[in-house]
């Protein structure tokens, strides 16, 4: 069986997700269409906003996910880009603490979709 390789982020408006995932994260997508934009994270594995709709999934339609960042090295790396992050103006829904998991916090993108970045398992 295949491991999973493409994870879809819903958003509303794809360009102005796109200037903020190409900010946070500072890469640049593979390609850039008007409902659906890639970011390759690693060799074969895909990071997407996709803003399409279809007859059976609208908008009314619930989507829940989290996005993580998992950092290598000590806790103040999570502190740091934390720094970094809200520099850029990133919208904080839980300040830097610390987590069974070890050090953490969550920002928000444009349209709600949760961030999380944390120490490597």
């Amino acid at each position: 069986m295949s491991a999973p390789n493409l994870f879809l982020v819903y958003v509303t408006d794809a360009e102005r997700s796109t200037a903020f995932y190409s900010d946070l994260f500072d890469m640049k997508p593979m390609m850039v269409t008007p409902r659906y934009i890639p970011f390759e994270v690693a060799p074969g594995v895909v990071f997407a906003l996709w803003s399409g709709q279809s007859d059976r999934l609208g908008r009314q339609t619930p989507r829940t996910s989290e996005i993580g960042l998992m950092l290598p090295g000590p806790a103040s790396a999570v502190d740091e880009l934390h720094a970094v992050w809200t520099a850029k103006g990133a919208t904080v829904v839980e300040p830097p603490h610390d987590e069974v998991f070890g050090r953490t916090f969550v920002v928000a993108d444009p349209d709600g979709n949760l961030i999380r970045v944390a120490p490597v398992d």
